[in-house]
């Protein structure tokens, strides 16, 4: 009776260290993969980024987004000037792993009002005391754009706080039929 427990435990020990060596490559081949694809995402995601902050016409009155899936980029967001959605498309286009890119940039129309209404919007947030630290970047971390009277406002700010004062100090500017407050507390 004793020779059978014994054997048992062995035999249940032989059987799950033959299991333990076939299952171990599998999952060692598919990590480093999976590893290698993450950092190559993440590689990708920086260099859009860097590529988008370095075109020349950038500015606070536009917005860029992307995606990255892969070795696809999908940007999105909008612009003033038709030039920057190209501009951006071939900046993407260049970065080494960036297979195809989709190009879903929204070009806003041109109206004197909307301009008339950024100027008037960027000088009561960039101006006023509180929020003049969000303008000393080269591209401002509130972006502000503006589409028949209606303002969006985008970016990242410091505080809750901070959120807020600049979606009252938009609020605020004659002709503002509206203010969106798209702004993303930084953690």
């Amino acid at each position: 009776m004793l020779k059978n427990y014994g054997a048992l435990p062995l035999a249940a020990l032989i059987a799950a260290s033959l299991l333990i060596p076939v299952g171990a490559p599998v999952r060692a081949q598919e990590m480093p993969h999976q590893r290698n694809e993450q950092k190559e995402e993440q590689r990708l995601i920086r260099e859009v980024r860097h590529q988008l902050l370095l075109l020349p016409y950038y500015s606070v009155f536009d917005n860029l987004q992307y995606k990255v899936e892969g070795d696809k980029v999908t940007l999105y967001g909008q612009v003033v000037r038709p030039t920057l959605k190209s501009d951006a498309e071939a900046a993407v286009k260049t970065i080494e792993g960036v297979a195809s890119v989709d190009n879903q940039i929204e070009v806003l129309p041109l109206s004197p009002n909307d301009d008339r209404i950024r100027r008037a919007v960027y000088r009561s947030i960039y101006f006023y005391a509180a929020l003049s630290r969000y303008g000393m970047e080269a591209v401002p971390s509130i972006h502000i754009i503006v589409r028949n009277g209606n303002v969006t406002l985008e970016g990242v700010v410091d505080s809750e706080a901070d959120k807020n004062l600049a979606a009252l100090r938009a609020n605020g500017v004659p002709n503002v039929f509206s203010v969106k407050n798209n702004l993303v507390v930084a953690k």
